[in-house]
């Protein structure tokens, strides 16, 4: 019998093992910007984002037709500017395009010209 409690002890222990050793992705949530209006000129990125809560981890999924508009990753001073540069400047281009958040602010804009000053811009702040 005492080898019943060992084996038992001993799966109680692996099972907390993986628990706590288990990616944290598997949590992870997916939002679709804009709902189902998805990604354009047909909202306000800031209201739509206001009272969400994201984590690292989640998934931003931009939904929108490709060709008349694009997402492009960028950091505070491109989203305040709406200007993408470097690595930025290579902007996602399918219609549904997916980005995992990291830890802290996260920014994206369209890259089109005059498409991010209009309101093609989104701030998520991953907590």
């Amino acid at each position: 019998m005492a080898m019943g409690r060992g084996s038992r002890n001993a799966a109680l222990l692996l099972s907390i093992l993986l628990i706590a050793c288990s990616p944290l992705n598997s949590l992870a949530a997916t939002h679709v910007v804009g709902d189902s209006q998805g990604w354009g000129f047909s909202m306000s990125y800031a209201n739509w984002a206001n009272g969400k809560s994201f984590a690292p981890g989640d998934t931003l999924v931009f939904n929108y037709q490709a060709g008349l508009h694009n997402v492009a990753p960028v950091n505070a001073v491109g989203y305040r500017s709406c200007k993408a540069s470097g690595s930025a400047s290579k902007a996602a281009t399918t219609g549904n395009d997916k980005f995992t958040l990291k830890k802290g602010a996260n920014y994206f804009i369209c890259s089109i010209p005059g498409h991010c000053e209009a309101g093609m811009k989104i701030q998520v702040i991953a907590n």
